[in-house]
């Protein structure tokens, strides 16, 4: 049986702010699928990152799909500005917004894809109804908030239930795994069902990003 592509999306979250340029461009030469990017209001979640003008500079810096990962209270006030910026995919959180599908639909209407994205300590069956709608689900994997935290192995299951739940309804969302990926669980959270990796240390605190990203996407059992 022929092994499922998987994607690997670098988090800059973890990158060095101060040389953002130089090292979004360094991503062109390895292969990673896309750039994340995790957007923090203080409010929604416990830190503060960067808003649209950040992502905007970052579009002249790279061809590389942008994926936005909207960590904030109010995502539907700002929706427009990071489409503007230039974002080729933006996720919302299910816990912040109280009308999801219009949201999504206004996402999907501007030719950006959309994903909804589900802490840990909500519930998968939440994300059902709107599975048809998303081109993915993002599931946390560490409580959102901050870089660096240690995968949480509750993940495993939540991820089964939500691969269940897509091939029932047929629809065809990719989940993505956000939070503590590594080298030593990256075969076991693809195994367990994910289609992208994000990947914030283990990319941008190694020597080689491109050799990272590289072994990340061949995970494999040894």
């Amino acid at each position: 049986m022929k092994s499922k592509r998987i994607l690997v999306a670098p988090s800059v979250l973890s990158a060095d702010f101060s040389e953002i340029g130089s090292v979004v461009e360094k991503l062109r030469h390895t292969e990673a699928d896309m750039i994340h990017c995790d957007v923090m209001d203080g409010h929604f979640v416990p830190n503060i990152t960067f808003g649209a003008k950040f992502v905007k500079d970052l579009r002249q810096h790279t061809s590389l799909p942008l994926d936005i990962h909207l960590m904030i209270s109010d995502p539907g006030k700002y929706a427009d500005d990071f489409i503007d910026a230039g974002a080729d995919c933006i996720s919302f959180h299910i816990e912040a917004v109280k009308d999801c599908e219009s949201l999504i639909r206004r996402i999907r209407s501007a030719d950006v894809e959309c994903g909804l994205a589900i802490s840990p300590d909500t519930d998968v069956e939440k994300a059902a109804e709107y599975l048809s709608l998303l081109n993915k689900v993002v599931l946390m994997s560490v409580y959102p908030g901050f870089g660096g935290q240690k995968f949480m192995e509750s993940a495993y299951g939540r991820m089964c239930k939500l691969k269940n739940m897509i091939s029932e309804s047929g629809a065809n969302t990719l989940v993505e795994v956000d939070g503590g990926v590594s080298f030593s669980n990256a075969c076991d959270i693809v195994e367990g069902g994910a289609d992208i990796l994000v990947a914030g240390n283990a990319v941008f605190g190694s020597d080689d990003m491109g050799k990272a990203i590289s072994e990340l996407k061949s995970a494999k059992r040894k």
